[in-house]
């Protein structure tokens, strides 16, 4: 049956809303929202019946399992930061930033080998490109760099990348959707937007990230237990493949040039650093524990 345009309408709009009330309310609750993604593991017995192929399950593991134990686990750990404990402690490590950003890599390049099996070889390019951009975790000078998570309430997980990379990112992944199962692309626009809106309505952009993990993470938990989104906003029907070859074509053409400027800007730093999204004054949150144990 077709779904008339009204529906997609309130579907969407209802959708992108909750959403992004619910990175709100994850951003303001870490302990809360901690149980919920552990306990949201409990589901996995039922995902048999709604997974379907490597990559569904490549992906649905490779987003719930780190959402909840390592997001949620570092989280916690700088709720607690003073606590001495050795398992709060270990989630405190630098190796959950490198965790994070070795996630992030697999979930790009997952889709990238699904661009490529379904030939839509453009976009596969772009994904390429958005692996080899993104910023690595270090740690300079008693400060992380690119990648934090907060000693301060509320703990957030902060990625502070460009926003163009983050826009290419948005414009790939709707086109990858829109060719590997366009019967789920109005949904997936759906936590793409929410995740690019979050962080312009609170005015800053290092939030994507955490938006991001948390929208895409919600949607992977309820389509792997059901299958509420096909009578909701089904848009099998806006199949096109001419739109997905243009589309995949006007996305090479904007991932070239930043990757041409990303790279320049590395090479041409005078500390050969690639360029991400500007730094606010050292956080507390930046600084070694030590450090900070020392100005307390």
């Amino acid at each position: 049956m077709e779904i008339p345009v009204w529906q997609y309408v309130v579907s969407m709009s209802g959708y992108i809303v909750f959403l992004l009330l619910l990175v709100e309310g994850m951003r303001r609750t870490p302990r809360l929202t901690a149980v919920f993604w552990v306990l949201s593991l409990l589901t996995a017995p039922l995902w048999v019946d709604h997974l379907d192929g490597w990559f569904r399950w490549a992906k649905s593991v490779s987003v719930l399992l780190p959402t909840a134990i390592v997001v949620g686990g570092a989280r916690i750990a700088w709720l607690y930061n003073d606590n001495p404990n050795r398992v709060l402690s270990f989630f405190r490590g630098d190796w959950v930033l490198k965790v994070l950003y070795a996630v992030l890599f697999l979930n790009i390049a997952e889709a990238t080998l699904k661009d490529f099996a379904t030939a839509n070889y453009f976009n596969a390019i772009c994904g390429f490109i958005l692996c080899i951009t993104i910023p690595f975790p270090r740690y300079k000078n008693g400060k992380r760099q690119f990648w934090v998570i907060g000693r301060d309430k509320p703990n957030d997980l902060l990625l502070y990348s460009t926003a163009a990379w983050n826009f290419l990112y948005t414009t790939w992944n709707l086109a990858f959707v829109f060719g590997e199962n366009p019967g789920f692309f109005a949904s997936s626009f759906c936590i793409l937007m929410a995740a690019e809106l979050y962080p312009i309505i609170k005015g800053r952009p290092e939030l994507y990230i955490i938006a991001r993990v948390y929208t895409l993470a919600f949607h992977i938990l309820i389509r792997s237990n059901s299958d509420i989104f096909t009578p909701l906003m089904d848009s099998s029907s806006w199949a096109n493949d001419n739109v997905l070859w243009v589309w995949g074509a006007v996305n090479l053409a904007l991932h070239i040039p930043f990757a041409i400027w990303y790279f320049y800007k590395q090479k041409t730093s005078p500390t050969n650093e690639p360029p991400c999204g500007d730094n606010p004054a050292p956080l507390i949150s930046d600084l070694e524990p030590k450090l900070v144990k020392q100005t307390a």
